[in-house]
């Protein structure tokens, strides 16, 4: 029961962040890295993935399809963490006093580790546990 509403808040959460990402970019395109190669490319299919993220972990009869939903939106979140990083690391160099600062940044960090064990949590992806040796 915890785990399907926590499944419906992160569906949400993905959902409208592709929204965004397809009809307000500039944001986006505005912390990407230099070293990725066409930017509005993929702000755009990042847009779409998070939206087929969250279609498919909103899938009740289709475990593999919810798996499959998890694993990629884990990805999606490690693949776009440097942008993060790239996002905090300018605004840490302004010096106009502008920015969101520390109390933004430091927890969307932290965050970012927690979103991609979420989205394997709520997709019931198998985390195997290793044993002591």
């Amino acid at each position: 029961m915890i785990r399907a509403a926590f499944r419906v808040l992160l569906a949400a959460f993905y959902g409208y962040a592709g929204y965004v990402h397809l009809v307000r970019p500039e944001p986006f395109l505005a912390i990407m890295p230099d070293m990725v190669p066409f930017p509005e490319a993929v702000v755009y299919w990042t847009g779409i993935a998070e939206i087929l993220g969250a279609i498919g972990l909103l899938q009740p009869f289709n475990l593999r399809l919810r798996q499959a939903a998890g694993i990629g939106l884990a990805l999606y979140a490690l693949c776009v963490w440097p942008a993060n990083i790239n996002h905090f690391a300018m605004d840490m160099a302004r010096t106009d006093g502008g920015g969101l600062g520390l109390a933004y940044h430091v927890p969307r960090m932290i965050a970012q580790p927690l979103l991609i064990w979420l989205a394997l949590w709520v997709g019931e992806v198998p985390m195997k546990r290793r044993k002591p040796a």
